[in-house]
């Protein structure tokens, strides 16, 4: 169970402490356990939601959002406005925009991506608790988290030291490409609105995965920080349309 837990670890606030430093096949291993921790954070949603529906849906769909960031401690919002302001001010350089990334600081543009992240899926959880579809919270969070699965399986890693460089080595390829079928496959259970949401975050993913490469050659932990937030908006606002088109149909 040592690679769940570094999945767990790594993608949560969970108070996960292991107890000896991980080999580099036990962290590639991790990777075929992102979905895994996605479908947990997914279900706390979900009980969340049941929990508290009682309260306005305004203010439900806040704590909903800030619960979501809280679970995920903000890595991959902390990757977005990284990715976000060395895109813009990298100018199309490569080794600008790698250095750009690797600054701690946070220039207008990240934030700003932040503000127009967050506002998507605040407003995404509104209709979605509107609608009373509470279990969808458990697909988007899923979806987002096999980013990071495909980005590794089928993209060079661009800086040559680091964990994700050893993670990239080491990715059981075959359970990899099972695990990212059985996870868009999970998209049927909601029907037709869950399959345009796994085919919108498909598409999405292909797209960054293209871009990435075009500009910096590969992918950076930024960029799959990034993605895996995109990936959960995309997923999220293809739900909400597909469903909201559904019901006037």
């Amino acid at each position: 169970m040592t690679p769940f837990f570094i999945a767990l670890q790594f993608l949560t606030t969970f108070p996960v402490q292991l107890k000896q430093m991980p080999t580099k096949q036990q962290n590639g291993q991790s990777l075929l356990f992102y979905p895994v921790v996605g479908l947990l954070i997914g279900f706390i949603l979900f009980a969340l939601a049941n929990l508290l529906h009682a309260l306005p849906i305004i203010l439900l769909s806040s704590v909903i959002l800030v619960a979501w960031i809280w679970l995920t401690g903000g890595l991959h919002l902390d990757g977005l406005a990284d990715t976000a302001d060395a895109w813009v001010g990298g100018f199309g350089d490569p080794e600008r925009t790698l250095a750009i990334m690797k600054d701690p600081s946070c220039g207008p543009i990240g934030v700003l991506s932040l503000i127009i992240l967050c506002l998507l899926k605040w407003s995404a959880l509104y209709i979605l608790l509107q609608q009373h579809l509470y279990s969808a919270l458990i697909l988007f969070p899923l979806l987002g988290r096999l980013a990071p699965l495909f980005l590794f399986l089928t993209t060079h890693y661009v800086r040559e030291k680091g964990l994700g460089s050893a993670i990239a080595e080491c990715i059981p390829k075959t359970a990899a490409l099972i695990v990212c079928a059985l996870s868009l496959l999970a998209s049927v259970y909601w029907g037709w609105a869950g399959i345009m949401s796994a085919i919108v975050m498909t598409a999405s993913l292909l797209y960054l995965r293209h871009k990435f490469i075009q500009r910096i050659g590969g992918i950076t932990g930024d960029t799959v920080g990034a993605s895996i937030e995109i990936c959960e908006a995309v997923s999220f606002l293809g739900f909400v349309v597909a469903s909201f088109y559904l019901t006037l149909t």
